[in-house]
């Protein structure tokens, strides 16, 4: 795992020009470009205040901040495993053509859709300050929430990616999947409120479901994050990444006769 680190940052150059691409393609022949990445979450904040707060009668205070500190995170899970999981595929000519790490791929696709919810942070600060909520010294916290939420996506796309190689339904399932995990992560509600016998367990088995409990400690709440929590919620995303490496390397021995 260190050699294929190092490998990884010799190429690094390389995977500067792959997150660009990604970026370039994305939004291709799109009127509004990277608008578009800010403008889904944004109209979701819309759809779920109006109807949790107009038809399901949902007190939540501020209720546009709550949703969207979940709703930018959640993006970028959801673009990121989905981009993942075909990005072996998509890059089969490129990965016949010419040699390089492979894991590149995987890699760099967590990092352009990682690009994009850092951006869109801004439009979260600002409706932070038009509904009053708290800015504290605890928002320098974020980047750290960042890096592993991106060791996790990058866990998780390290397993997708090669298994949508061998079988293409993979990619079929991680539609469904991901429809079924957005229903499972508290993005319109607080798993405190729902189950809250089963709120530690609920955050053990989803880790999304941690990673957006704290984004909304410091951004919503304008709460000390608990430190034993985020700690543990790291190490989940390390030993994760440690297995995804492992699955990637045993996987990506025959790649090459099934793309």
């Amino acid at each position: 795992m260190a050699s294929q680190a190092i490998e990884i940052v010799q190429y690094h150059s390389l995977v500067r020009n792959l997150v660009a691409k990604d970026l370039k393609v994305r939004y291709k022949n799109s009127v509004l470009g990277f608008v578009w990445s800010l403008l889904h979450p944004l109209l979701l904040m819309v759809v779920f205040t109006f109807v949790f707060t107009q038809l399901l009668d949902q007190r939540q205070e501020d209720f546009p901040v709550f949703v969207l500190t979940a709703l930018l995170p959640w993006h970028w899970t959801s673009t990121a495993v989905a981009a993942g999981t075909t990005s072996l595929v998509d890059n089969a000519p490129l990965i016949n053509k010419v040699y390089f790490p492979r894991i590149l791929l995987p890699v760099s696709v967590v990092l352009s859709t990682g690009a994009n919810y850092v951006l869109g942070l801004p439009a979260l600060f600002l409706f932070m300050a038009l509904f009053d909520r708290p800015f504290t010294p605890w928002l320098l916290a974020i980047p750290v929430l960042v890096l592993i939420q991106a060791i996790f996506l990058t866990a998780v796309v390290l397993v997708l990616a090669p298994l949508n190689v061998y079988f293409r339904d993979t990619s079929v399932l991680v539609e469904v999947g991901l429809t079924a995990w957005f229903f499972m992560t508290p993005i319109f509600y607080s798993i405190e409120w729902v189950v809250p016998h089963l709120a530690a367990w609920m955050y053990r088995i989803n880790p999304m479901a941690a990673i957006v409990s704290e984004y909304r400690v410091i951004m919503y709440s304008g709460s000390v994050p608990d430190p034993l929590f985020t700690a543990r919620t790291g190490a989940t995303a390390l030993a994760l990444l440690v297995v995804g490496y492992l699955i990637f390397t045993r996987l990506n021995r025959n790649l090459g006769e099934h793309l």
